[in-house]
């Protein structure tokens, strides 16, 4: 979808179908033209309602505000109902508040996400007429904004939701299409894209370099091999190091501890997390963002056979702690155990891991919302404002010093499930939580995505299937950290 920014009031400029977005106690704003058709249609203007008139070549959707969200829900609605038309073009204008450029972005964003579609495996693609989508710097009060700003704010928008598209991709293709070295080899390929990326991989000799026994045991029964994926982006004089670990699970089958079949389906999506942190990267590079990212990616597959892993089975892990395996569907976080552990080498100034870790936080959330974990209070309530900004959903989980108990071992250093099997998101965080050292623990994010990365049902602006969850809230957290520095900047100069 081509998005153009006009410096003409919306009346001024051509289109095919104009998208008017309607908030019920904004009813006479000066875009609305068609009131008094909306009793007479049933139109209440709430919220995901739409009305079309083909008559007049205008659509008016419904939203509970003019807050970024709501947007982003509203304009995704407006296009899907007119999805079928022969419309090639639409235009509408500004809806802003506090704040013009994000609500600009917003209005990117909605465009972009509500936009994508995953038909790679459909022998008949479904033909998309609307082409373009014309942006006017009017806002509904007939204020003008800045050209410039207002296009920079838009470009902004289309990069993040283009990055959280691209994750999609990567999330909904199959196994036997996205192994481990499919996915490596996709990370060697956006490299060469981007400016000031590079990429390293390590195979299965490196890890065994590495002493990585933990990640090496769950690829063990795979005919497809581990890959550690290492992709950074790196500008001049940047001012933080951030690091991102994906779990990059391209299939879990559960192993020998295997999943029941209805609960095997979807779970290609095990790899979201290493698609959300390769495509930070994509958008930091493409954004141009002041500071040092790294994503790092433990890809692997978690099947069954005779050289499988085993429940009763003790790992030694890269920092040298054992791990009594009680479960092998327990999985990702030894993966991930390895991988924390070599990114801290990195010395990051802020360290999150994102993955599909545990049902039990889909248990404690809901499928839509993305669990927060770590120590620092100030570092949870900075990722969570900077979700509530990209659209995302997010609720805190605390730790404590008692489920840290439940994760006792009385062979090893520690067991890879609780003992209880309440609270499991929690001591899964908390098993994360003995391979972060001393040092970088209140710089630690450990982010369980497993709810709203991959659901089946359409939702808001979200395709069913993958949602690319984690991509956003982070960007959207990089540049709070951004803008921060360049208002400490002004404020030295």
């Amino acid at each position: 979808m081509k998005i153009e920014v006009i410096d003409k009031p919306i009346d001024n400029i051509k289109a095919e179908c104009e998208i008017i977005l309607v908030v019920n106690k904004e009813l006479n704003h000066k875009w609305i033209k068609d009131k008094d058709k909306f009793k007479k249609l049933g139109f209440k203007s709430e919220e995901d309602e739409t009305l079309f008139l083909p008559e007049v070549d205008r659509v008016y959707s419904a939203c509970s505000s003019f807050e970024p969200d709501d947007i982003r829900v509203a304009v995704s609605n407006a296009l899907k109902c007119i999805k079928k038309s022969s419309y090639k073009s639409a235009k509408m204008g500004l809806y802003t508040k506090k704040c013009p450029p994000i609500n600009a972005r917003a209005l990117s964003e909605g465009i972009e996400l509500s936009n994508y579609s995953f038909d790679k495996y459909k022998s008949k693609k479904d033909k998309i007429h609307l082409k373009t989508i014309k942006i006017s710097t009017e806002d509904y009060n007939g204020n003008s904004y800045n050209l410039n700003s207002t296009k920079k704010a838009i470009s902004e928008g289309i990069i993040i939701a283009e990055a959280t598209n691209r994750a999609k991709d990567i999330v909904n293709t199959t196994p036997y299409d996205m192994t481990p070295t499919k996915l490596a080899e996709y990370a060697k390929n956006l490299a060469k894209k981007l400016k000031n990326v590079e990429c390293f991989i390590g195979d299965e000799k490196f890890l065994k370099k590495e002493k990585m026994g933990a990640f090496l045991a769950v690829a063990k029964a795979s005919v497809n091999k581990p890959r550690l994926i290492k992709l950074s982006y790196k500008p001049k004089d940047a001012k933080k190091r951030f690091v991102f670990v994906g779990k990059g699970l391209t299939y879990d089958s559960g192993g020998l501890s295997l999943k029941p079949s209805d609960y095997m389906v979807t779970m290609k999506s095990d790899k979201s997390g290493a698609s959300a942190a390769l495509h930070i990267i994509k958008a930091a590079s493409e954004l141009n963002l002041p500071f040092e990212v790294h994503a790092i990616i433990g890809a692997a597959e978690n099947m069954i056979g005779g050289n499988a892993y085993k429940p009763d089975d003790v790992l030694v892990a890269r920092n040298g702690k054992t791990i009594e395996v009680r479960n092998t569907d327990a999985e990702g976080r030894l993966v991930l155990a390895d991988c924390l552990d070599f990114a801290q080498e990195l010395k990051p100034d802020y360290l999150v891991d994102l993955a599909t870790l545990t049902g039990a936080c889909v248990v404690a959330l809901g499928e839509y919302t993305t669990g927060i974990m770590g120590h620092s209070s100030e570092l949870k309530h900075s990722i969570s404002s900077a979700a509530k900004k990209s659209g995302e959903l997010t609720g805190m989980l605390p730790f404590n010093k008692y489920l840290k108990k439940l994760l006792k071992s009385s062979i090893a250093d520690i067991s890879n499930i609780a003992s209880s099997r309440y609270g499991g998101a929690i001591t899964a965080g908390l098993f994360l939580d003995n391979f972060i050292k001393d040092e970088y623990k209140d710089k630690w994010l450990h982010l369980d995505i497993a709810g709203p990365a991959f659901v089946e049902k359409e939702w808001g602006y979200n395709q069913a299937g993958a949602s690319g969850a984690g991509v956003r809230m982070c960007l959207y957290w990089l540049k709070d950290f951004a803008y921060k520095i360049n208002n400490v900047h002004k404020e030295v100069k």
